[in-house]
């Protein structure tokens, strides 16, 4: 069971940056702890950066490669052991999807001079599928599958949309902030087809 709000936020404020770290979920049977969030001033967070590019674009970005790397593993799972045609179908189309997502971040990230370096590695955040979580769909089948799945994958959904928004507000780069309009939009028709697979199953 999952405690706690699972909300990660973009400051609103050209001088604080990302809320980067993770909630923190209290302890319990099958329970894992998420960093603890606080707002960080910018320039104690990220060196500097290209011109153009303010602390929001840069931790965006980083977070963003974070929680799609994991998400492409959740994908993976859905695609080959969905327990549906409709969930193998939706995984696989999102697949591809999130995989571009991911090049055009890393490419982005490139512009603005930091390293590959994922900063957020390890790590387990709001919006992600711990590797507890992934285990676990790896050992699920038919249904049971389907439910945690879509279950993950909303999450990682609802959270990305919510930080993406964020940076449309916050962010300086305007081809980062492009991205991030871009990315709600993917988000929007993404929660409608996730909709549409759920009250199928709840038909059933």
């Amino acid at each position: 069971m999952r405690h706690g709000p699972a909300v990660l936020l973009l400051v609103l404020g050209a001088a604080v940056a990302l809320v980067g770290g993770c909630l923190a979920r209290s302890a319990g049977p099958g329970s894992h702890d998420r960093h603890a969030s606080h707002p960080p001033a910018a320039d104690a967070v990220l060196p500097a950066t290209a011109a153009g590019f303010n602390a929001t674009d840069t931790a965006w970005l980083q977070l963003m490669i974070a929680m799609e790397e994991r998400a492409l593993l959740l994908l993976d799972l859905g695609a080959g052991r969905g327990g549906s045609p409709a969930v193998r179908g939706l995984a696989g189309r999102l697949r591809q999807a999130h995989a571009a997502e991911l090049r055009r971040l890393r490419a982005e990230l490139g512009r603005t001079g930091l390293p590959a370096r994922n900063p957020h590695e390890g790590h387990d955040m709001p919006g992600m599928a711990t590797p507890d979580e992934l285990a676990a769909l790896g050992a699920a089948t038919g249904g049971a599958f389907d439910r945690l799945f879509l279950t993950r994958l909303r999450e990682h959904v609802e959270q990305t949309a919510l930080v993406s928004r964020s940076e449309q507000v916050s962010g300086a780069d305007r081809a980062t902030r492009d991205l991030a309009a871009a990315i709600v939009r993917s988000r929007t028709a993404e929660r409608d087809l996730l909709t549409e697979i759920e009250i199928r199953r709840e038909r059933v």
